[in-house]
């Protein structure tokens, strides 16, 4: 791919043609001005989030900003003047900067533009936005707001600016989606029975269950899932509690997901094997406080699943 030279910035723009998706970041800060390389202050969390999200195939450093073209990304900034920090930026900074991505979309045509920080996006056009997808196109480029990744910005925890980068991820892959059925498994004390998995960044809890087969129902998936997964059989299928959709690229060859999580209640039971999740735990609602679930809100929907 060309890249394209830019010598108004500090930090010079990674670009170049049919990328899948540029990101736009607010303008180079004093560690980023000094690397010549974009969020290369060892605290943000950019390159992290892009490998974690599965938009790169392996954790690239910031010098390696290049490479990113081989991976279909590219990276510019709304604002080229390098500041202490995005407040110190003025209005002048980011005169033209609407006209410059509208070029970006014209002449490379990415198939997304993608904010890193609602500031980023206020800046160029002059609006406030809200987080994800938005209404605005510039030709056949969407655009994308995504929480800003800067240590700065610290009040968004991880799993958030995570759960907006998986969003992306999904989106921009525009593969299909995966059906699966699930169950939030409540036992006498009210505790609900939950599976762990985890990779380099974190560990997650979710609910049991999996993909729906051609020609299956919800109880049929559900009877063969928690049978494979936790050996739990005879149960009585309860209600539909919720239904649960979003974009990720966790399951391979999938782009975004439909979950219908149904109520299984159970007295005594313990799993006499687990299959591929790292661990098997029962929790009380206010344990769920304290652990990472997806979805993130799973200790709100459980609480008015269980009835408690």
């Amino acid at each position: 791919m060309a890249e394209v030279d830019t010598t108004q910035s500090e930090v010079p723009d990674v670009l170049g043609p049919d990328l899948r998706i540029v990101f736009v970041g607010i303008n180079p800060g004093r560690v980023s001005a000094a690397a010549g390389a974009h969020f290369a202050n060892p605290r943000n969390d950019f390159w992290r989030l892009l490998h974690a999200s599965k938009l790169t195939s392996r954790l690239y450093a910031p010098q390696e900003q290049f490479a990113l073209l081989e991976e279909g990304i590219g990276v510019t900034n709304a604002a080229y003047r390098t500041t202490p920090g995005s407040g110190d930026l003025r209005r002048a900074d980011f005169a033209g900067s609407a006209e410059r991505l509208a070029d970006i979309a014209r002449e490379l045509r990415p198939d997304w533009l993608a904010f890193v920080g609602k500031e980023a996006y206020r800046g160029a056009f002059g609006a406030r936005p809200d987080l994800g997808l938005q209404e605005r196109t510039l030709g056949e480029t969407r655009l994308f707001v995504l929480p800003s990744t800067s240590p700065a910005n610290a009040a968004v925890p991880w799993d958030e600016r995570l759960r907006w980068f998986r969003e992306l991820a999904g989106r921009a892959s525009g593969l299909p989606r995966r059906e699966s059925v699930r169950a939030a498994v409540v036992d006498e004390r009210g505790r609900t029975l939950l599976l762990r998995y985890g990779d380099e960044y974190g560990n997650w809890w979710v609910t049991p269950g999996g993909g729906r087969e051609q020609g299956e129902d919800d109880e049929q998936t559900l009877r063969r899932e928690l049978d494979e997964e936790i050996g739990l059989v005879g149960f009585e299928l309860g209600p539909l509690r919720w239904e649960n959709e979003g974009w990720t690229l966790d399951e391979p060859g999938f782009g975004s997901f439909l979950s219908r999580v149904h109520l299984v209640r159970v007295e005594r039971f313990e799993p006499p094997h687990l299959t591929e999740a790292r661990e098997l735990r029962w929790f009380s609602l206010a344990e769920l406080a304290h652990v990472s679930t997806r979805p993130l809100d799973l200790a709100e929907r459980l609480s008015s699943a269980s009835g408690s």
